[in-house]
């Protein structure tokens, strides 16, 4: 083994277990939301709203931390909401979105069929953040998805891929370093641009008929880089730049998702376009 996969594989390990001891203890119960509020499945939709809305995470997040300020701002809309967990690798838990994508493209199909059916809504809207974004385009074109999902709302999606300010460039300097992430850490792999996951995703195209897309990006992205890779083509496609909005909002890649109020107008614009505000500064405050 190169000397570098020996440095390796203890550092990723070290800095999991240094990760996982500073996540606070509300946190250990993460593979349940909370019963009420949301992923409350005795809710029903509304006429105003008939739609639930199903809440995909990032990378290393979960069903609950990444939307403790997403899932109120929908729900005191009037949205029944609900938010799974995928991607969970054996051994490490709270942080999940790490196994192969296909797979946890299954997952997701298999609890939107939960939802709906626990519901009764016809289709459902599907909201995720970073790989939350891009992988259920994978269950929209493969597995049956777009004639469930009625809209798909990416915050900060990495359509193309991940190059995190150009670090993955630098792997085939490193001999062996990108087999090792495939066998370790799958959902990472591919996610690295031109992987064959995402070769075959957006062969043909980037998006499937019936559905609607949003695209909610901010030029300060230092995952998905670059920023512009992040939007979809598409006759049914709405892409938006964070900075256009407000060119006051500084969020980068994490913030977006979890607390930028001006992304979740966005949001709560992109389910409900016949009641659509204008986004502003100022709806930091609404």
């Amino acid at each position: 083994m190169l000397p570098w996969k020996r440095v390796l594989r203890p550092l990723t390990a070290l800095l999991l277990a240094a990760a996982v001891a500073t996540v606070p203890a509300a946190t250990a119960h993460a593979s349940s939301a909370p019963s009420t509020g949301w992923n409350d499945y005795s809710c029903r939709p509304s006429a105003a709203h008939p739609r639930p809305v199903i809440l995909v995470h990032g990378t290393l997040g979960n069903s609950v931390d990444n939307w403790l300020s997403l899932a109120p701002y929908l729900e005191d809309r009037g949205y029944c909401v609900f938010s799974l967990d995928y991607g969970q690798l054996s051994g490490v838990p709270l942080f999940y979105g790490l196994g192969p994508i296909d797979k946890s493209a299954e997952q997701l199909s298999a609890y939107v069929d939960k939802v709906l059916s626990a519901t009764g809504a016809a289709k459902a809207d599907l909201v995720g953040h970073s790989q939350g974004g891009m992988m259920p385009r994978y269950y929209l074109r493969f597995l049956g998805g777009a004639a469930k999902v009625n809209a798909l709302v990416g915050l900060a999606p990495d359509n193309h891929g991940a190059t995190i300010s150009g670090l993955t460039n630098l792997l085939p300097y490193f001999p062996g370093a990108e087999d090792l992430i495939k066998s370790s850490t799958p959902g990472l792999a591919d996610q690295i641009p031109g992987s064959a996951f995402l070769t075959k995703l957006n062969a043909g195209g980037d998006t499937v008929p019936g559905v609607h897309y949003t695209v909610v990006a901010t030029k300060y992205d230092e995952v998905a880089t670059p920023w512009q890779s992040q939007y979809l083509s598409g006759s049914d496609v709405h892409n938006v730049l964070l900075q256009d909005l407000c060119s006051l909002d500084l969020s980068e890649h994490v913030a977006i998702g979890l607390f930028d109020r001006i992304a979740f107008h966005e949001v709560a614009n992109a389910l409900d376009p016949a009641h659509a505000t204008a986004t502003s500064c100022a709806s930091a405050f609404s």
